[in-house]
């Protein structure tokens, strides 16, 4: 049994040599990175599942490349995210009927700081945060759960996304005028 004392950069340095090291990782992200999955690509379960295993091979493969600067969390967040937004690519020219996944115990957690989620909390239900995530650009809409659900800092987003600070710090901004725009249009008010 791998001991869980270890960081993640230490057991990605270690998994170079023993398998079970990654497994241990596997297993710490496993379930953060599905529901990742899910809220921003509107992929099924199975779906998500393929992209995540694809996804934690595509690291195994690349670990002796894991770049050091980052953590361990940041890196295989972009993993996950370039590997899904490249099989939603491929799926986009399918009409596709789908809604933002946010499963109950996340919806409750939603930092509560932030006055247009702390008012959306307050105000409507789980369906609507849904369906406005679902309304907003697809930039917008990344940015915003990986800064509220997924509470990643501004530098952790950039690096995920491998765009500049400022560049994110302003999409969080448009994101949530957009975010407060449309709810206003569906008649919630903040």
């Amino acid at each position: 049994m791998i001991s869980t004392s270890f960081t993640d950069e230490e057991l990605a340095k270690k998994s170079i040599e023993n398998i079970d090291f990654f497994a241990e990782l596997f297993t710490r992200y496993e379930k953060k990175l599905f529901f990742y999955i899910r809220r921003i690509s509107y992929f099924s379960e199975e779906e998500a599942e393929e992209i995540l295993q694809d996804s934690f091979i595509k690291a195994w493969k690349n670990l002796k490349g894991f770049d050091k600067d980052l953590s361990f969390s940041t890196w295989i967040y972009r993993i996950v995210h370039n590997t899904t937004i490249s099989e939603w690519k491929k799926t986009q020219s399918k009409n596709r009927d789908s809604y933002v996944k946010i499963e109950e115990s996340e919806y409750v957690n939603i930092p509560s700081n932030i006055n247009i989620i702390k008012e959306l909390e307050i105000k409507c239900t789980k369906q609507e945060v849904q369906k406005l995530l679902y309304q907003l650009s697809p930039q917008y809409k990344e940015v915003l759960i990986l800064k509220f659900i997924e509470e990643k800092s501004y530098e952790e987003i950039s690096d995920i996304l491998q765009k500049p600070s400022g560049t994110i710090a302003t999409l969080i901004s448009r994101a949530k005028k957009q975010f407060k725009q449309i709810s206003e249009k569906q008649n919630i008010s903040f």
